[in-house]
C-alpha cells in the first residue's frame, strides 16, 4: 500500500457529447442575436438586453454546480453592474457591466476560490484565455475516426487562414477585389469578411460563459490499495489538432498566404508599379497599416503557442525553417505597415497617435525578432519575455527624454504646403495645443500664413508664453524650458525675417 501526495492541476474533463452539440446551438444563436443588436447599429440598451441573454444562457447550462447563496450574490453584482449601462452607455459603464457580469460568473460557479488573489487569477485566465477555447473544444463533438482526424489536421490552417486572408482584405484593396470574385455578389454583400470576424469573435467571448471552466489547484491525497488503475482521461484537446502535423500544414500554407501579400507590396507599395484601372495608388499605400500589425501580431501568438519549449514541433527539422521564414515574412510586413504610415504621414502630418504607431510598430517587429532568438537559442518563454520588457524598459526611457511637442510642431510647419509645396496647410490650432514647447514653430507659421495673426490666435500664444515664463521659476524648472526660452530670446534677437541670406 503506497501513500501518494501531489499537488495536481486539475484539467477539465471533456464535454458530455449530449451537451456540446446543445451548447454550440446556443453560442450559434447568441452570436446570431449579437448580429441583430449590433451590427451595423448604434449600441445602447441593446448592450444590456445581450448581456442579460448571455446571463440566462450561462444559467441554463450550469444550474447544476449553483451555490443559492452565492449565485444570488453574483446576480445582484450583475443587476448593479447592468445600471449605469442602462443609464447611459459610455466606456466606464460598459467596463462596470463587463465586470459585473464576469465577477457574478465567478462567484457562481467556482465556489473554491475565496481569496482575493485565487479570485483575481481565475478572473485574469478567463479573460486572457476563455475566447480562446471555442474551436479546440467543439472539436469534442467528433469522434477522432480517420475522416474527422483528417478534418482535425486541417481545421487550425484554415480557420486562421480564413483570418489571415480577412484582415489582408482589410488593408489591401487588390486582395479584397480576388476575395469578391469568388464569392456570388449578393452573398458577398451580406456575408462580408467584417461580417465573418465579427460572428467569430462573438463566439469566442460567449462560449466561455456558456461552457464554464475555471483551472484549480487540488491536493490530493490517495491510498492505493489493490485493485485496477483507472484510465486516463482523454485531452481535452485533440492531439491532430495542435500536433506537428496540423502544425507543418498551418505553416504552408500561412507562408503561401503571407508570400503573396509581400509580392503585392512588392509591386506596388515599394516598386510603384502601376494599379489596376478601378484602384489609385493613395487607396493602396494609405489602407492596411494596423490590419498588418494585427496580423503579426496574430502571427506572433500561433509560432509561441506551436514552438512552445517541450511542444513535439520545437525540434523539427522541417517546422523551424518554415517558422523562420513566416517570422521574417511579418517582419516584412511590418516594414510595408511603417511603410503605409509613414507616407500617410507625408500628406496628414505629424501627430502623438502617429508617432505612437511608430514606435508600437517598431516593438512588435522587435518582438518578432525576439521569438526567433529564443527559438533559434533554445531559450525558455521566461527569457522571451525579459528580452521584450528590457527592450520596452530601454525605449519608454529613450521616448521620456525626446521632446514630442516640438518635434511634432517643427516637422507639421517644415512639411506643410506652404512651406514643402505639398502635403496640407498649416493647422496652427493643433499646434496650439502642443504646449509652450512648440511655440518657435508657431511663430514661424504664423509669419508664414497671411491673416493668422488673428487677435484669437495671438491671445492663444500670448497664454502659450506666460506658461512658459511660469514653467521657469525654480520650483518648476525643467531643462527643457531652459533651453526653449534660450531659443525664443535668440529668435528675439534675431528674427526670422530678418536673417540674412545665404
Amino acid at each position: 500500500m503506497t501513500s501518494l501526495a501531489s499537488t495536481i492541476a486539475a484539467d477539465i474533463q471533456p464535454i458530455r457529447h449530449s451537451s456540446i452539440a446543445a451548447k454550440v446551438g446556443l453560442a450559434l444563436a447568441l452570436a446570431a442575436l449579437a448580429d441583430w443588436l449590433f451590427y451595423g447599429e448604434r449600441i445602447g440598451l441593446s448592450l444590456t438586453l445581450f448581456a442579460v441573454a448571455m446571463a440566462c444562457v450561462s444559467v441554463l447550462f450550469n444550474h447544476a454546480v449553483l451555490d443559492f447563496r452565492r449565485a444570488a450574490i453574483g446576480g445582484t453584482i450583475f443587476m448593479l453592474g447592468l445600471m449605469p449601462a442602462v443609464e447611459e452607455l459610455n466606456t466606464l459603464s460598459f467596463l462596470i457591466l463587463v465586470t459585473s457580469l464576469t465577477i457574478a460568473l465567478l462567484l457562481a460557479t467556482n465556489p473554491e476560490t475565496t481569496e482575493l488573489a485565487d479570485r483575481a487569477r481565475a478572473l485574469r485566465n478567463f479573460v486572457l484565455f476563455g475566447p480562446f477555447r471555442f474551436f479546440p473544444e467543439t472539436l469534442q463533438i467528433f469522434n477522432m475516426s480517420a475522416f474527422t482526424r483528417g478534418i482535425a489536421l486541417w481545421l487550425l490552417p484554415a480557420a486562421l487562414g480564413t483570418v489571415f486572408v480577412a484582415l489582408f482584405a482589410a488593408a489591401n484593396p487588390v486582395i479584397e477585389q480576388w476575395v469578391s470574385l469568388l464569392n456570388p455578389k449578393v452573398v458577398f454583400e451580406y456575408v462580408s469578411v467584417w461580417r465573418v470576424l465579427f460572428w467569430t469573435l462573438m463566439l469566442a467571448l460567449v462560449w466561455p460563459f456558456i461552457h464554464v471552466r475555471w483551472r484549480r489547484r487540488k491536493v490530493l491525497t490517495t491510498t492505493v490499495d489493490d485493485g485496477p488503475v483507472p484510465p486516463p482521461l482523454p485531452p481535452l484537446v485533440p492531439a491532430e489538432f495542435l500536433g506537428p502535423s496540423a502544425i507543418l500544414r498551418s505553416l504552408i500554407l500561412f507562408n503561401l498566404l503571407f508570400a503573396a501579400q509581400s509580392i503585392l507590396d512588392g509591386i506596388y507599395l515599394w516598386g510603384h508599379v502601376a494599379l489596376p484601372a478601378n484602384l489609385t495608388y493613395a487607396a493602396y499605400a494609405h489602407r492596411g497599416a494596423y490590419p498588418l500589425i494585427a496580423t503579426a501580431l496574430l502571427a506572433a501568438a500561433f509560432v509561441l503557442v506551436a514552438m512552445r519549449p517541450g511542444g513535439p514541433a520545437e525540434k523539427s527539422k522541417v517546422i523551424r525553417p518554415l517558422v523562420y521564414l513566416w517570422v521574417g515574412q511579418n517582419v516584412l510586413l511590418v516594414a510595408s505597415s511603417i511603410l503605409r504610415l509613414d507616407l500617410y504621414v507625408d500628406i496628414y502630418m505629424l501627430t502623438y497617435w502617429r508617432i505612437a504607431a511608430f514606435i508600437w510598430m517598431g516593438l512588435v517587429a522587435l518582438g518578432l525578432i525576439l521569438i526567433v532568438a529564443r527559438i533559434a537559442l533554445d531559450r525558455s518563454n521566461l527569457w522571451l519575455i525579459s528580452a521584450n520588457l528590457i527592450v520596452l524598459t530601454i525605449v519608454l526611457y529613450i521616448t521620456s527624454l525626446v521632446n514630442f511637442d516640438a518635434f511634432i510642431a517643427d516637422y507639421n510647419v517644415a512639411h506643410s504646403r506652404e512651406v514643402s509645396g505639398k502635403g496640407v496647410q498649416i493647422d496652427i490650432n493643433y499646434l496650439l495645443t502642443l504646449g509652450p514647447q512648440a511655440l518657435p514653430a508657431i511663430d514661424k507659421a504664423m509669419l508664414l500664413r497671411p491673416g493668422a495673426n488673428e487677435s484669437c490666435l495671438v491671445s492663444r500664444r500670448d497664454l502659450l508664453v506666460e506658461l512658459q515664463h511660469r514653467d521657469l521659476a525654480w520650483r518648476s524648472w525643467g531643462f527643457r524650458s531652459w533651453r526653449l526660452q534660450r531659443r525664443l530670446d535668440a529668435e528675439v534677437k534675431n528674427p526670422p525675417g530678418n536673417q540674412p541670406a545665404g
